[in-house]
Order: C-alpha cells, then structure tokens, then sequence
C-alpha cells in the first residue's frame, strides 16, 4: 500500500490519497509547531505522495487553517484536495467563556456551535480566507453532537443538533455541491452512532470517523460501515492512533481520547504490541493498516509535527504484514472477529 494511491470520493472526480494530513497539529495542540515546522511537514507530506489535507477552523481557533494556506499555496491546487469543517464559530472570547485548552499559543478566541445555513455560508467564508485559496474540496458538519461523544459518562442517542443540521447546513452544503463550487460534503464526528443516523438521512459523500474505527475499536463495524457501503459513503478515518496510544504504546503517559489512557485499554494494547513483537509488525503500521480491510474506508490523516514523523507514517503504510498476523489478533480476541483486514 503506498501513501500516494487514490481512493474516490463523492460523483464529481473528487479523489484522494489514501494517506492525509490531518491538521491538528497545525492548530498546536498539545506544543506549538511553528511556520518553518509547518511548512516542511506539508512538504514533506507532498514529496511521499500525499494529496489530501484536513483542516477546520476549531483547530487552534483558526491557526490550522492560517498555517496550513502557505505551505498548501506552494502547490498546484489542481493536484490536492482540502477539506474543513462548519459548525463551529469562532468569536472574541471574553472573560468567563469556555474554550478548549488543547492549543497552545491559541489567538483569544472561542467558539459556539451554529449549524445554521448562513453560519454554513460564513464559515467556509472564513476557511478560505484562512487558507488563501478560492475553493475547498469537501466540507464537513463538525460535531453536531456538541463534542460531548468523547467526555466520560457519555451514553448514545442524544440527537441534538440534528434537525437544524438535516433543515440548514446540508441543504446548503447539498446545494453548493450541485453548483460545483464543493466536491464532497459530509459530517465529521467522534462518535459513529449519530453517523448512521445521518447517513440514512440524508445524501452524503463521506464521514470522518474519528477515533472509531481503530486498531483499538472496531463497534461501528456493526451498522455504520455496512451502511457506508451500501449508500457510497466514504469513511475518512481521523485518529488513527486514538490520539496517542497506537503511537506511542502503552507508556505510562499514554493517552486515548485526549485523556489518560485507562488501564484496561493500556492492558490490551500490551496484548497487541505482543502480537506486533512476535511477527515483527511495528504497532504504528498495524494501527495505519487495520482500516484499509473495509472497502468504505478511503483514508486515514494522521496528524505529524516533524519530516521525520510523516516519513514515518509513510513507512508504516508501506510496511509489509502478513495474514497470520491479523489472524493472531483475532484469535487472541485483540479485534473483532469478524474485522475484515488488509
């Protein structure tokens, strides 16, 4: 499997590669990546082949996209694909407001969520501008759960934000696609149960599942990734690392959903580096790997902050794994038994 092959997505030519660069990184969160840094990993990221980068302006209240625009506009924009997110507004922030500390060095801005059709229409306003470019190629609808999947106690079904949703941003999202001037529309969320909700709601070009369809978690294997196949929804798979733990291991300061990792989860993680140690298969490249076994998935965008980290990444796509390695896993009870593999 190599960085820079091509995967479909949407009815208008859209393609992108199957390894992205999401852009988490770009809004500092958890250290700062200065501009020089940013720049030499989105050319680091072209030279392996990548043509696909993923943005939004919640990352870094906007410095994503800012940092993201120069390193991108050195390129011909014919060649890649770019995609960010509506839902969250950036605004001043005040004295008293919430906001999210993920981001180091972050401008004094907050966010609120609107998902209405002229919130849509302002905010990819203010992505392009951020961006310093004339089009974007898929927008996605950025946690219409409010972002509340990844907090503890979390349990499923609460729907809000999903009638405004389906009434305002996709009928304005469905219609710049019909006007050309958006390839792909999608959603972009931490959870998958409210995906599937959407996807037999409405007609969209791709999820970004982020976090749940790992290495790690394979429960949306049940309904949403059937679902995405029937209806031609792509997955983008964002988290490929459960934000830290298929990277780095099950280390002391390992983390999962941007918490402390558990120690259940950091048990079965040693279970697998086991499995990884025993046919040689670094655990990085199995965490990249896992999710091509699923005809939806069309690509994974790891974050990377250094040259040296996407020419990882690159490397572990590449890597080599044999079936008994997969087979090993399941007969362990590490994935699912019926995970369908590379």
């Amino acid at each position: 499997m190599q960085a820079g092959d091509r995967e479909k997505i949407g009815s208008q030519g859209l393609e992108v590669t199957r390894l992205g660069l999401g852009g988490t990184t770009f809004g500092n969160m958890y250290s700062a990546l200065d501009e020089q840094e940013g720049l030499d990993v989105i050319d680091a990221s072209y030279t392996a082949g990548v043509r696909y980068f993923d943005t939004a302006p919640l990352y870094g209240y906007g410095m994503s996209e800012t940092k993201m625009g120069p390193g991108l506009g050195r390129y011909n924009r014919d060649e890649i694909a770019i995609s960010s997110k509506v839902g969250y507004v950036l605004k001043e922030r005040q004295e008293g407001d919430d906001y999210v500390d993920l981001f180091v060095d972050a401008p004094k801005l907050t966010s609120y969520f609107d998902y209405s059709r002229d919130a849509v229409l302002r905010s990819i306003e203010g992505s392009l501008k951020r961006l310093k470019t004339d089009r974007l190629d898929i927008v996605l609808i950025h946690d219409p759960d409010d972002g509340k999947s990844i907090e503890p106690g979390w349990v499923p079904g609460d729907r809000v934000n999903f009638d405004q949703v389906m009434a305002e941003a996709y009928p304005a999202l469905a219609e710049l696609r019909e006007q050309g001037v958006v390839k792909a529309i999608g959603l972009g969320m931490n959870q998958w149960q409210m995906l599937a909700d959407f996807a037999r709601a409405g007609n969209f070009d791709a999820f970004l599942l982020a976090g749940r369809y790992t290495l790690l978690e394979q429960e949306s294997l049940r309904e949403l990734l059937p679902l995405c196949a029937e209806r031609d929804v792509r997955i983008i798979v964002g988290g490929p690392y459960n934000s830290g733990i298929l990277a780095t291991g099950a280390i002391e300061e390992a983390t999962y959903n941007y918490a402390a990792a558990p120690e259940p989860l950091l048990e079965r993680v040693r279970g697998i580096e086991a499995v990884c140690t025993r046919h040689d298969v670094p655990l990085q490249a199995a965490a990249l790997q896992f999710p091509f076994g699923h005809s939806a998935v069309a690509t994974v965008i790891p974050g990377a902050r250094t040259v040296a980290e996407v020419e990882g990444n690159v490397g572990f796509l590449q890597h080599a794994i044999s079936a008994d390695f997969w087979a090993e896993l399941k007969q362990e009870g590490l994935i699912d038994a019926v995970s369908p593999t590379p």
